[in-house]
């Protein structure tokens, strides 16, 4: 297991990108609608690890309604497994609370699953399996 990502929740993406690449120096690699989480996203590498800047589609989506609960900030963290069935087996025989029960289809066409925050003391973890052939070695 290592850290594939660490999500933060913004409103736009259009007003906060240019504080990552031109305060912080980052490079955006790309972004991306994923339409069945509800969110249009930035990806800005930063060591091993990336940053994913997530803006709502709409109020009504998973990351709209945190920002009208919480605002602008920490949304997740994105734990990349070699296996993600393997994974939330394991998990699943633990008792650990799962918002996914199976992967779906997440970013970069990568699969990915949810941990509740009641069972990861009060942290949205992602699990993310990253295709073979997209691995570093």
């Amino acid at each position: 297991m290592r850290l594939d990502h660490i999500a933060i929740a913004v409103r736009s993406l259009d007003e906060v990108l240019p504080f990552y690449t031109e305060v912080l120096g980052l490079t955006c690699t790309g972004q991306e609608i994923v339409a069945e989480q509800g969110v249009r996203l930035a990806m800005l590498p930063v060591g091993e690890g990336r940053l994913e800047l997530l803006e709502p589609l709409s109020e009504h989506s998973p990351v709209g309604r945190f920002l009208a609960r919480r605002g602008e900030g920490l949304h997740h963290i994105g734990l990349q497994v070699d296996d993600i069935e393997r994974a939330l087996a394991h998990l699943r025989a633990r008792g650990i609370r799962l918002v996914d029960e199976e992967p779906r289809c997440g970013a970069e066409g990568r699969k990915i699953a949810f941990l509740h925050p009641a069972s990861a003391h009060g942290v949205l973890i992602e699990l993310v399996e990253v295709p073979k052939e997209r691995r570093e070695p």
